[in-house]
């Protein structure tokens, strides 16, 4: 099951746990969301602290969620991906807890990746391009 994406010079390998029929070499897709999710966030934190006057001296994100895999392997009738993701921001700083709290406020709406699980979004097919074996070897 491990599958190699693609994006501008860069790959990353994803996987699933054997107990899901992968060979457990990376991540699966839905822990590379909650890391994405909190990669977002720890980017986001270090390039606008500053414009809050909190110096990081230290700056990580634990990110968990409940995901039922009965839903992905069809055994029952529910959500297949994420029903709650959880974070908890880590910050190693001097600032005031004011200046902290508008901070985190600022963070939690200015993440892409928050932004993009927490609403709605068009999630459209562009198409289906069919091949077979002896087209890729010409």
């Amino acid at each position: 099951m491990v599958v190699k994406a693609h994006s501008r010079n860069f790959e990353v390998t994803v996987d699933e746990p054997r107990s899901l029929g992968g060979t457990d070499t990376a991540m699966n897709p839905v822990e590379l969301v909650l890391s994405a999710l909190g990669a977002c966030q720890s980017i986001v934190a270090r390039a606008y602290a500053k414009k809050f006057g909190v110096q990081l001296d230290d700056f990580w994100v634990e990110v968990e969620g409940d995901l039922d895999t009965d839903g992905f392997m069809n055994k029952s009738d529910v959500r297949r991906g994420y029903s709650e993701i959880r974070y908890t921001f880590h910050i190693k700083t001097d600032a005031s807890r004011e200046q902290v709290e508008a901070f985190i406020q600022f963070l939690e709406k200015t993440c892409p990746v928050g932004d993009t699980i927490a609403n709605p979004v068009t999630l459209k097919l562009n198409g289906i391009v069919i091949g077979n074996a002896a087209s890729k070897l010409g």
